[in-house]
């Protein structure tokens, strides 16, 4: 599968007042009409249990420049740790990166059990384009997306 390049995302949600996120590849659009996006999450994300919990989940769609983002939150590092200096606001009940490409803010709908990760669906309920290049994971490593 690493031959398949992905789009590098911050998923996020508030839980108890506090911003939870993990770095997710395999996040998508989902429905146009409505808007919707699915986010797969690791059984074990401390991120999975606050999207359950407030039922909200936030996609930051990390920009080019952004490597150190996309490390940051793949850690099990503590969320005080991962949050530490990063530019963050609360729009539509969720964590917003600063920075980032795009953001989606989707209320869940769904979670969908898929191997060793759950599938979060919903409808995007705020949604903002900055623009800019994207950060791609591709054969395992990090790179720009370059126009050819």
């Amino acid at each position: 599968m690493s031959l398949l390049p992905t789009g590098v995302s911050v998923v996020t949600a508030m839980a108890d007042g506090k911003p939870a996120g993990a770095t997710a590849g395999a996040v998508s659009s989902l429905s146009l009409e409505p808007p919707m996006m699915l986010a797969c999450l690791d059984r074990g994300s401390r991120t999975l249990e606050a999207v359950r919990s407030c039922g909200r989940f936030g996609v930051n769609v990390l920009a080019a420049d952004r490597e150190d983002l996309a490390h940051r939150f793949s850690t099990k590092e503590h969320p005080t740790v991962k949050w530490d200096g990063v530019e963050w606001s609360v729009r539509a009940g969720v964590p917003w990166i600063e920075g980032t490409v795009a953001v989606a803010a989707c209320e869940l709908a769904e979670l969908h059990e898929g191997g060793d990760h759950v599938i979060a669906t919903g409808p995007a309920v705020d949604l903002e384009a900055s623009g800019g290049d994207p950060l791609v994971f591709w054969r395992g490593s990090y790179r720009a997306l370059h126009p050819g």
